[in-house]
């Protein structure tokens, strides 16, 4: 091949322990270096995690325990595998996978690793619209690819390489070569980003905002992987109208990493309230959330001024608007055979029976068919469908994240569901639980908070006395 494929290659496949590139380590690394369409080398390695690799993940690949305890740390191996990519071009199977995690191990061993990327999955795409799947399961089966090992690091590389070789037969080599330009091509860059802007960017968890002319705010946003989400913002071919207007209007980038995941989904929120992005629209009104409250003889929905962590168990559903709110009580109202006109939520109302009860969907506590307490208890009872997660500790508590990377931590501080903030030493953590007196609700903390505290492995510290972070 004389053109993009037809220069210097490395197919490259990563084994590893089965996460996020800011987390987890690589197992084993296989290379397979081409140069003018031919092979010309092949290398692999074991590499040692530093840890106990997961019984599926052992399962899955073969490679156990035992096999990468003498094997060398990826910053021992660094350097060697440097020079055998450098300069090549870098071809994988979701390639963004491949390049993250070993961008991420480069920068950890102290070397700044930048190479030209061509994914195979979109390739697969672009030359075979027509099917349904192109993961490396679809085209060994698709293509009668002779796959010597499956999810082992060279085995898995070679099938990459026969799907190669099988397209350039199948389509010729001047259209395998047009076709692997166009997926290969770099984000264009607005004119006003540098791209030693992007380069500093850490692939690790964090949080963006794209400012536009005159420092307006137009967008702020999150990853666990900072920046592959920054720049596949300026990719071309997949963006909506919406989006490419973004990219074209970004003037300036700012970024923030945080320790995990779950302080980029909280600084996210409280940005976007504090900045109020002109592309962010779906949590920059928290004035209009609403819920119900009852108290078995009215019912009303409170406002948003009304909702805090006093008052927050008192209250029967979350909605971003009334609207939401109304609907959804008409729901219950149809499911219960609730009259929304003694409940003062119909448009239509008047005097006797309501249009409701005319229908069959109103028992008839407003024509004098059902006793008023009948029906409030019913109220009750639709109303207890709606009731959100009570907290379940006897204080403020902090939620401990951890990048054991960076030997960094974090503590997320929360009372009543409220989000305090975060602090990453024992002054910050004191000054935090010194303002807990007046706990601000916000829904979409609320969301992201029952969302995490509902998993399993989530370290919480009580917070009721004082206590070091570490």
């Amino acid at each position: 091949m004389r053109a993009s494929l037809g220069g210097r290659l490395a197919i490259v496949d990563l084994e590893t322990d089965g996460g996020q590139p800011a987390w987890e380590p690589i197992t084993e690394i296989g290379v397979i270096e081409i140069e003018g369409f031919e092979v010309t080398s092949e290398w692999s390695t074991l590499v040692n995690p530093g840890g106990s690799i997961p019984a599926p993940v052992q399962a899955l690949t073969g490679i156990t325990n035992e096999m990468v305890a003498a094997a060398p740390r990826f910053h021992q191996l660094a350097g060697d595998l440097y020079e055998r990519l450098a300069g090549r071009v870098f071809v994988a199977h979701n390639a963004r996978f491949d390049y993250g995690f070993l961008r991420h191990e480069f920068e950890r061993a102290g070397l700044k690793f930048l190479a030209k990327t061509l994914c195979t999955v979109r390739l697969s795409r672009r030359l075979y619209g027509a099917q349904a799947s192109h993961n490396l399961d679809s085209l060994i089966a698709r293509h009668g690819i002779d796959c010597r090992a499956r999810h082992r690091a060279l085995g898995d590389g070679d099938a990459v390489w026969q799907f190669l070789r099988i397209a350039a037969r199948e389509h010729g080599e001047d259209i395998l070569s047009v076709a692997a330009r166009q997926v290969a091509k770099q984000p264009a860059l607005p004119p006003h980003i540098d791209r030693a802007v992007i380069d500093a960017i850490p692939e690790a968890p964090g949080v963006y905002v794209f400012h536009g002319e005159a420092a307006a705010p137009l967008y702020v946003g999150k990853s666990v992987s900072l920046r592959s989400r920054v720049l596949s913002h300026f990719c071309s071919g997949l963006r909506s109208q919406k989006a490419t207007e973004l990219a074209r209007e970004v003037r300036r980038i700012e970024w923030q990493r945080t320790v995990g995941e779950l302080g980029a989904l909280l600084r996210e929120a409280e940005l976007v309230k504090e900045l109020q992005p002109a592309y962010n629209r779906q949590l920059r009104r928290p004035e209009s959330l609403c819920g119900f409250v009852f108290d078995m003889k009215r019912l009303r929905l409170a406002q948003s001024h009304e909702i805090d962590a006093e008052t927050l168990p008192y209250v029967y559903g979350l909605f971003r608007s009334r609207r939401d709110a109304r609907q959804s009580l008409r729901g219950l109202a149809d499911e219960y055979g609730l009259c929304l006109q003694t409940l003062g939520f119909d448009p239509a109302a008047r005097a006797g029976a309501c249009w409701r009860f005319q229908l069959g969907k109103c028992r008839g506590v407003c024509a004098g068919r059902e006793n008023i307490y009948v029906h409030h208890a019913r109220v009750a009872e639709a109303l207890a469908r709606l009731k959100g997660v009570d907290w379940p500790h006897s204080g403020p508590i902090g939620i401990v994240e951890r990048d054991r990377n960076r030997d960094a931590s974090e503590v997320h501080v929360v009372d009543r569901w409220c989000y305090l903030g975060s602090a990453s030493c024992d002054a910050e953590l004191a000054e935090l639980l010194e303002s807990a007196r007046s706990p601000r609700f916000d829904y979409d903390h609320y969301k992201i908070l029952a969302r995490h505290l509902g998993k399993k492995s989530v370290r919480i510290l009580k917070l009721a006395a004082p206590c070091t972070v570490n």
